[in-house]
């Protein structure tokens, strides 16, 4: 049985799978945790690979490898390969001071044109920007800026602070689509916008194809061999979507820590309406994408609340009648990217003796958290990407509550994947692109969601509460 490794490193965990490459059956995993905040020392992100590596029996026997990441975060290394200062990750909003300044100097639809980006604070630029208005002094130590893939890629290759090569320093075009300043356009940096970020230039990582190899593991790194070949790797969407084996006309609603919504479609897209932002995606194709701050949280805050488990609670928000009677849930607990609103808090209008109960509060919850999706998938057919089926993942996507709603304010068939570790799958796809030079084919499985009416109340009482609170 031939082997190959996909690490996932997330927000919260690392992942590490070992697969059977003939088939993509796990074989053995390991994980360990990261450092909770917005503001994170890279430095914990590879402590954490490691550690993962270690838990899943070590990689001596693998015949390749590749690393899915977080998108965005800002990794600032110094000539001497050591980390500039804490990077600020993607749901870090401390730029969005920049953000209007950026989009002041620009212009907001320059950014989008040069870009396919409506900039956010979850942007690279953005961070970049921060750094120079905030910490001038880390500017000047700083010779390179990567990504959080980028950098754990470079460290398994052996280099750091004791082989500090910046040269050797790779990404791809998923994880480059969102910086914003690298263009789908011309499938190349935008150096004039990095520069009028940054104040100055500095080394960006190379961009590399969907089935090249980064490089080869490096000596001395504990549980794995010297010599290993390395994929290209990526941003975690993008990894995902290729797991999922996305056909052109398939969308995905990833409901997580955050909520995505991407499509694969052949082409990039430029939406001034400044919802969708136009990514790569890991095949050599496009993957317009948009995403909310909130997402499975929600339910997690309001089952808390409620003093109820999360099977308790779908039970209670399917108790529910369509519109929760009037109860209307906007669930930006954590600010909001789209809209954009880093500021907002979470709002429950509509209230009244009648309906203020479990029940209409756990159905509105639902309600609001997949109507914010909704709008993404929306704004992406609206730019032309078609749209015949959907795929929900993610932690959220088991409640039979979400799949219950979600069928009545979607009118595709809906399609839940088996659950699974789709970025660290999709790596170790990248994994054997990079020993064989092409991706495999593996099987899954998944479960139809069941067609139900559709309830247009659910979607016009979520416009009609964002409008009353002046957020449109």
């Amino acid at each position: 049985m031939k082997l190959v490794a996909g690490i996932d490193s997330s927000t919260q965990s690392c992942k590490v799978l070992v697969v059977d490459a003939e088939t993509g059956a796990v074989v053995r995993e390991g994980r360990a945790p990261h450092p909770p905040g917005t503001s994170v020392d890279p430095t914990k992100w590879w402590e954490a690979l490691l550690s993962a590596v270690m838990q899943a029996g070590g990689l001596e026997d693998v015949e390749a490898i590749s690393v899915g990441a977080q998108q965005h975060g800002m990794v600032c290394l110094a000539k001497d390969g050591t980390i500039v200062r804490d990077a600020l990750i993607w749901n870090d909003t401390s730029s969005a001071p920049q953000v209007k300044t950026l989009n002041d100097e620009l212009g907001r639809d320059e950014w989008i044109r040069r870009t396919g980006l409506p900039l956010t604070v979850s942007f690279t630029v953005t961070k970049v920007r921060w750094l120079k208005d905030n910490e001038p002094e880390n500017v000047a130590r700083t010779e390179a800026v990567v990504l959080p893939h980028d950098y754990l890629t470079w460290r398994l290759k052996g280099f750091g602070p004791n082989n500090p090569n910046l040269d050797e320093l790779t990404t791809d075009r998923s994880d480059a689509s969102g910086t914003a300043y690298w263009s789908g356009e011309t499938e190349d940096y935008t150096p004039d916008l990095f520069e009028f970020a940054f104040g100055k230039s500095a080394i960006l990582p190379r961009v590399l194809g969907p089935t090249d190899r980064a490089g080869v593991t490096g000596n001395g790194i504990p549980g794995v061999r010297a010599g290993i070949p390395i994929g290209v790797g990526g941003g975690d969407n993008a990894v995902a979507a290729l797991a999922l084996q996305l056909e052109v006309g398939d969308a995905v609603m990833s409901l997580g820590t955050s909520g995505t919504v991407y499509a694969r479609t052949p082409g990039a897209v430029q939406d001034f309406s400044g919802i969708v932002s136009s990514y790569a995606d890991a095949t050599g194709d496009h993957l317009p994408l948009s995403a909310t701050l909130n997402a499975a949280r929600d339910l997690d805050a309001v089952a808390g609340l409620l003093g109820r488990d999360h099977g308790e609670f779908g039970y209670l928000a399917q108790s529910a009648r369509p519109g929760a009677e009037g109860l209307t849930v906007l669930p930006y607990f954590e600010g909001e990217r789209t809209p954009d609103l880093p500021t907002a808090k979470a709002s429950i209008t509509g209230a009244d003796l009648a309906n203020l109960t479990r029940e209409n509060l756990a159905r509105a919850t639902v309600e609001g958290m997949l109507a914010s999706q909704v709008v993404m998938l929306e704004a992406t057919k609206e730019l032309g990407v078609p749209v015949n089926r959907l795929f929900v993942i993610g932690g959220a996507a088991k409640s039979a509550a979400v799949q219950h709603v979600l069928a009545e304010i979607v009118d595709v068939p809906i399609a839940i994947p088996e659950p699974g570790e789709y970025v660290a799958k999709g790596a170790a796809m990248q994994a054997i692109a990079a020993a064989t030079g092409s991706f495999p084919s593996w099987t899954r499985s998944q479960e139809d969601v069941p067609a139900r009416e559709q309830q247009p109340i659910i979607m016009e009482q979520h416009e009609a509460a964002k409008k009353a609170l002046g957020y449109v």
